[in-house]
């Protein structure tokens, strides 16, 4: 299915400016004519470099390569492309297709070499880093790889940081990615099928999956989507992220994503699919369910109790954070009879002098908070320490001491705050589900919170990732299908693979209770 998106997706635009597109003129015998062509296609881009030389044996023989300056490795192209063919002797009756031939299994030293005279292909091959080797009374041209241009070293992800487990991370290179991946799973049945998307960018991406635990099904639906992008450009994931997920305008992602090639690995093993786009650090994983909102990959590096215990501490900071501002102002406003005595009057003494009612005080310094969350996040990392420490004490103090709002909102602010911190996938969302609260709160008080909490619940259950429930196991009542949801439990219970996504093959270990011998003893 892959195979019939590569076929003519470099094309030329037209100029009626409708999207229709043409394909380019296959090649030529003429080599003058190839390279005018191939000139013309380029014109005004500077970077294209055309190196006509001779064989010193047969000064008859012209050749000529093509490549991008930057995107190539010039000692691959000294070394062992254009020096052999000008220092070996090549006969003078061999002409044409022969000769490519003869160049390509005798002279030319590259693992990588392919005759191509579709026009399409070759000008995507160059524009990717390949060499274009052209000769005269042929129409036919060899890509050499010869890739080498300059990329990132593997580093610990800034966004995934562990104390315990591997420090590699992804890069913007899609082969190293690939790699990274292949190295902890080496296994034939893992596969990657490639694809080519965005128009002018021909953006290369990879799909990985392990064969015989990945859903057919939910690979066909992931195929199906890819083949209905038609844009410009992908320049990261998150373009095909947002192209392709379901419930589009959820805040909830039905789509994960991931730095780290130890997670795309165990979310593979689970029967999942990952896709590495080439030039973003970041693959996309799916299905995605709501559960994973609340795991890392550290949960099963360490002791499972300990993880669990981590584990509920996040589920208790993502329904804190939605809920506590709300909670106070439905308190404060509506239901005073529901605090002890001395903290009524405590808070009562608190907004004496506040000009604001209690909800325009938690919107306001929510909206503040995040204001400094999004300073820190993009100033520098020195500036945005210093922002940070500022915005909390001094502007939070000096807005207390001015009776613009009170000490408790402070507090109450500080704990959302802190909480929605916890996950760190989980960042958008409650953003807008707290508004929303918090707006129902101030109106009807406890119902209106009540109400709020009845809709995302729905809201939640009614959400599908590539036809899998984005609730699946939360719900169950099955021993083995929530093992890994609100709690770890130990590596030699988790005999099984979640149902829905590796259907073929849901059996994860093997041996009674997976235990070792010594373990059982």
């Amino acid at each position: 299915m892959g195979e019939s998106m590569l076929k003519g997706l470099f094309r030329k635009l037209k100029g009626s400016g409708e999207g229709q597109c043409e394909p380019y003129p296959p090649l030529t015998h003429c080599l003058e004519e190839n390279i005018n062509r191939i000139s013309e296609i380029f014109k005004g881009d500077e970077t294209l470099i055309i190196r006509r030389f001779h064989n010193m044996y047969s000064p008859n023989l012209v050749c000529c390569v093509i490549f991008i300056d930057g995107m190539v490795d010039v000692d691959v192209l000294n070394e062992n492309i254009i020096k052999p063919i000008q220092s070996r002797p090549v006969s003078d009756t061999v002409r044409g297709k022969k000769l490519l031939r003869e160049l390509m299994e005798s002279i030319i030293e590259s693992n990588n070499a392919e005759e191509k005279q579709d026009m399409d292909y070759i000008l995507e091959s160059i524009l990717y880093g390949d060499t274009l080797l052209l000769t005269d009374n042929c129409n036919r041209g060899v890509i050499i790889s010869s890739k080498g241009w300059k990329t990132r070293s593997i580093s610990e992800p800034a966004s995934e940081k562990v104390v315990r487990g591997p420090r590699e991370g992804f890069t913007e290179c899609l082969m190293t990615n690939l790699t990274l991946i292949r190295r902890r799973i080496q296994d034939p049945g893992l596969k990657f099928r490639f694809l080519k998307l965005g128009l002018r960018s021909r953006t290369r991406i990879c799909i990985c999956y392990i064969e015989g635990i990945a859903s057919e099904d939910i690979l066909k639906e992931l195929y199906s989507r890819l083949e209905k992008i038609k844009i410009d450009a992908i320049l990261d994931s998150g373009y095909i992220q947002e192209l392709i997920k379901d419930a589009p305008y959820s805040p909830f992602d039905t789509i994960g994503t991931t730095e780290r090639p130890d997670v795309a690995c165990a979310k593979m093993l689970e029967g999942r699919i990952t896709i590495v786009v080439d030039g973003s650090p970041f693959a996309l994983t799916l299905p995605y369910l709501f559960v994973e909102y609340f795991q890392v990959n550290e949960d099963y590096y360490n002791n499972y109790v300990f993880a669990s215990f981590n584990r509920l501490i996040r589920i208790v900071g993502a329904t804190l954070t939605i809920t506590v501002p709300a909670l106070y102002v439905a308190v404060v406003t509506f239901h005073q009879e529901l605090l002890p005595t001395f903290l009524l009057l405590s808070i009562s003494a608190s907004r004496q002098g506040v000009p604001f009612p209690t909800v325009v005080e938690a919107m306001l310094m929510i909206f503040i908070f995040e204001i400094l969350r999004e300073a820190g996040t993009r100033i520098p990392t020195p500036i945005g320490q210093t922002i940070s420490i500022v915005g909390a004490l001094v502007l939070g103090q000096a807005a207390v001491d001015a009776r613009i709002v009170s000490a408790p909102i402070i507090i109450v602010t500080a704990l959302t705050g802190i909480t929605s911190l916890l996950s760190f996938r989980l960042l958008g969302a409650p953003i807008l589900i707290r508004l929303v609260f918090l707006l129902l709160s101030s109106v009807l008080g406890f119902f209106g919170l009540v109400y709020g909490l009845i809709g995302l619940v729905i809201h939640l259950m009614s959400l599908r990732s590539f036809g899998v429930p984005f609730t699946l196991n939360v719900t169950s009542l099955k021993g083995q299908e929530i093992k890994d949801t609100a709690i770890r439990v130990p590596w030699w219970y988790m005999r099984t693979r979640p149902p829905l996504m590796a259907q073929k093959n849901r059996k994860r270990m093997s041996g009674e209770m997976g235990l070792s011998k010594h373990a059982k003893k």
